[in-house]
């Protein structure tokens, strides 16, 4: 999974429409991370592709989308494996404090 699917789907845990996804992509990365409209637009089009998020809404002016329980599944797959890289880099640490 990208970074930027990651970042999607956490903004995505609560609905969202694309708008409101790129300032909460930005609020969840504390700044890291400025998704732009053709990055977020292709992301989501890959997603629902992949059925990890659907549309709830879509009033012609907007979509409103929404994690499945597949993208929930997959969001907590990848945020353990991020979570495991993280406790393997520990290695750095040790060979660094010598």
């Amino acid at each position: 999974m990208t970074e930027a699917m990651y970042y999607v789907l956490l903004a995505l845990v609560h609905p969202n429409h694309g708008y409101q996804l790129m300032n909460k992509i930005e609020e969840v990365s504390k700044g890291r991370l400025k998704m732009g409209p053709g990055t977020l637009y292709g992301v989501l089009t890959r997603l629902q592709k992949d059925k990890l998020i659907v549309v709830v809404n879509d009033d012609g002016r907007r979509k409103t989308y929404s994690i499945t329980e597949e993208g929930k599944r997959a969001l907590k797959m990848e945020y353990d494996r991020l979570i495991s890289m993280v406790y393997d880099g520990k290695i750095i640490k040790e060979a660094w404090d010598e």
